[in-house]
């Protein structure tokens, strides 16, 4: 006999979380479904409910990406007890489920912090090198990694055993215990239903700043000019591909000096130099001038005969990342649009022809939804200037990149320039006991678009980590840390 499925609260808690009374609420058995307006930050008070607790640890870590996973390594390696919790059933967030692959690099040497030197280590250890060996001006630290999306899934699980991180997955963050400026407790959806995640130190890894505005800390969203987010991409990948034959089209026929590199190595997107190719498509009715908008494509080392498609993207105009509704709408789209660069490429680029779509992406790439409002706004003119902080927890010339707008007087970072980010970017007045990292952390929509890669989110994340276990050691709230005073932390700032 099975057990009726239930949630472990009472009616009268339920009614509690939602703000209801038996006496003043009406249930309807209506199926109707037309969009309402986007609702607001529900204001649900778990604090009362009787929640089972699920487990506790020193410090929970929410959100297994990059700067997750991180972060929740580097606490257990530095002596925390820490809980992950990460909504699907694999870690590495974007890198894995959403398929953004390689690496973006920080552009400077010396920005490895110890954390990225192991995970480099732990590759070669399976036999695949993790750097471009093109591209001598990214070398000693900083360069684009090459993290092949199954492999490094294994790794980060190897990690987390490593250091005996409890992972949870399949559990979806849904609200917070909240008092007196403190998380007491993260409410988790699993398949048991509702639980409570208790911890001393808390970690908002979701890259949508959710833990965070569960607890009430005060967020921003989109561009400060035009109010829209940046653009979202659903990436896949094409098996069956004939490297070299793509390789000798784009260069040799097109004349495509935009990429230096060559197979295995090599990627392609539209360019000056191919504009018309694409254009032409467009003309044919092969493809629409949105499916085309942003085409990169890169191979995949350690799986031969694949390529990457860091496309299609959608118009932030149609499609905003902070609309639940939206990002469901962009996904059906972007599947469409999948389908129609797939024919386009297997007809019209030699070493396609036997091409297929092998992978779609389990996570719609989401480049920038919500900011917190933390203790330091970083700002487009910390970019500029090539501001140094004394708490910087990491460096990166990484330029603004921006999926959408483009800045007045914009430029890069001349070479041998940087910017760091401080650790007031990653904490805030509203909760001693949080610490934001990932491209949620508190910035402008401008500099947000360079903070937002890889290795920048692990290495905000291993400093997160660091901070918790000196936190916890010497009983000093982790919002209110100085960071230049913690001991050795100087390597993650410093290469």
């Amino acid at each position: 006999m099975v057990k009726e499925f239930s949630i472990p609260i009472s009616r009268r808690d339920l009614f509690k979380l939602a703000g209801l009374t038996a006496a003043g609420v009406a249930l309807s058995g209506s199926s109707h479904v037309d969009a309402a307006e986007p609702p607001k930050q529900q204001g649900f008070n778990f604090n009362g409910a009787q929640i089972p607790t699920l487990l506790r640890a020193d410090v929970c870590v929410i959100g297994g990406g990059s700067a997750g996973t991180a972060a929740a390594v580097t606490a257990a390696r530095n002596g925390a007890s820490v809980v992950l919790i990460e909504k699907g059933s694999v870690l590495g967030g974007l890198q894995t489920q959403g398929l953004v692959y390689p690496a973006m690099p920080t552009r400077i040497p010396n920005s490895d912090t110890p954390y990225i030197t192991d995970l480099n280590k732990r590759f070669s250890m399976h036999g695949i090198n993790v750097s471009f060996t093109d591209e001598p001006q990214y070398k000693n630290g900083g360069d684009a990694r090459q993290y092949t999306p199954e492999l490094l899934a294994f790794i980060y699980d190897e990690l987390c055993a490593d250091y005996k991180v409890q992972v949870l997955y399949n559990a979806t963050l849904i609200g917070a215990n909240t008092a007196d400026g403190k998380i007491s407790a993260a409410i988790v959806h699993t398949v048991e239903g509702l639980s409570k995640i208790e911890a001393n130190i808390f970690i908002d890894a979701t890259g949508d700043a959710a833990l965070s505005r569960y607890a009430g800390v005060k967020v921003e969203r989109g561009s400060e000019h035009t109010g829209r987010n940046q653009k979202m991409s659903f990436r896949f990948e094409m098996g069956g591909v004939e490297e070299m034959k793509v390789y000798k089209f784009f260069v040799k026929k097109l004349k495509d000096g935009w990429c230096e590199s060559k197979p295995p190595e090599f990627e392609f997107a539209k360019t000056t130099y191919t504009e018309k190719f694409y254009y032409e498509g467009i003309q044919r009715g092969e493809v629409t001038k949105d499916d085309v908008a942003y085409i990169q494509a890169f191979t995949i080392i350690g799986k031969p005969g694949t390529m990457s498609m860091n496309c299609p993207e959608v118009s932030p105009y149609l499609f905003s990342s902070t609309n639940a509704l939206d990002r469901s709408k962009a996904i059906r789209e972007c599947r469409i649009m999948i389908r129609r660069l797939a024919h386009f490429f297997q007809k019209n680029i030699p070493g396609f022809k036997k091409a297929y779509i092998s992978r779609e992406a389990s996570m719609l790439g989401v480049r920038e939804s919500w900011r917190i409002q933390g203790k330091y706004c970083l700002k487009s003119e910390d970019y500029f200037n090539a501001q140094k902080f004394p708490d910087a927890v990491c460096r990166t010339a990484y330029p603004i990149d921006i999926h959408d707008e483009v800045l007045d007087n914009a430029r890069n970072l001349a070479k041998g320039e940087f910017y760091e980010i401080p650790y007031r970017s990653l904490v805030t007045n509203e909760i001693s006991n949080l610490i934001v990292v990932g491209r949620c952390i508190s910035t402008d929509f401008p500099v947000q678009s360079s903070v937002r890669i890889q290795p920048t989110c692990m290495s905000m994340g291993e400093a997160a980590g660091i901070a918790s276990a000196y936190g916890l050691k010497n009983n000093i709230a982790v919002n209110a840390i100085d960071w230049a005073s913690i001991p050795n932390r100087s390597y993650v700032s410093q290469g």
